[in-house]
């Protein structure tokens, strides 16, 4: 699985359970928001839990045993270049990049794509609808989803993202709550480092906050740094999503209908 976000993570969440056996492929330095609920993290924590399960950083050489554990391991391996190495059936791409991906190095059985960029037939056999609707879940074996609206889903104003390029500082802890107008976090502009270059982001209206980046990042003008949930439910903060469990159940329908692969899974 290329990504460990927060609807990847959703996705193997539901992978792990069916009984799979996953490796997740991230960035060296992820840039995920929910990190309560991302095997993202296990990049920074050296491992994460999520709703009973362990995420774990390693190497090539410690994946069997990592599955022996009962855990999923993670690497950082962005370009995948794990799959000229060793077999695997399945890739899924859940970076939700929302462009048209580049070529996996290698050919493999069952390439699944999560939401806008990818073409079923073109660049991946199959595309999983990842946009909120009736269609939310669904597996297209021709064509693409849902075009990538550019606004985020339910209230916009949740969204907080990056006014500036900088160095990221965070003042609010995931899972507290907050309210209209309270400083969320700042970012220092690194090439003048003055107290004027500085830009608060601020929330625009009150909840809990769902998630927010890790402190040092670099992060780029328009970047989604933060999410205000306004139905304020804390407990929400630490749940995979109903969103990206229903599209793990439209990736496993992807990997089941495959006759091919469910004879390779469960020999």
């Amino acid at each position: 699985m290329r990504g460990g976000g927060d609807l990847a993570s959703g996705v193997a969440l539901r992978l792990h359970h069916a009984g799979l056996q996953l490796v997740i492929s991230e960035l060296e330095q992820p840039l995920a928001v929910r990190r309560t609920v991302s095997f993202a993290e296990a990049v920074y924590e050296g491992k994460h839990t999520v709703e009973g399960v362990t995420a774990r950083l390693v190497n090539r050489e410690q994946l069997q045993a990592t599955f022996d554990a009962g855990e999923i391991p993670v690497l950082t391996d962005p370009d995948v270049a794990i799959l000229a190495a060793l077999p695997f059936l399945i890739v899924i791409d859940a970076r939700l990049t929302k462009q048209t991906p580049s070529p996996l190095p290698v050919d493999v059985p069952l390439h699944i794509g999560l939401g806008p960029g990818f073409h079923a037939g073109s660049d991946c056999h199959a595309v999983i609808e990842t946009r909120r609707s009736h269609t939310l879940g669904r597996v297209y074996w021709e064509g693409t989803t849902q075009a990538d609206s550019g606004l985020p889903e339910g209230d916009r104003r949740r969204v907080l993202r990056a006014p500036q390029e900088g160095v990221f500082t965070a003042y609010k802890k995931i899972g507290e709550h907050v309210e209209t107008g309270d400083v969320i976090a700042v970012l220092q502009n690194e090439t003048f480092r003055f107290a004027t270059s500085d830009m608060k982001v601020v929330s625009e209206i009150s909840g809990v906050l769902r998630g927010v980046l890790r402190d040092g990042l670099h992060v780029t003008k328009g970047l989604k740094i933060g999410d205000v949930d306004p139905r304020d439910d804390r407990e929400a903060c630490y749940l995979v999503s109903d969103k990206a469990l229903s599209i793990g159940g439209g990736v496993l329908e992807a990997i089941l209908a495959r006759r091919e692969i469910r004879k390779e899974l469960w020999m």
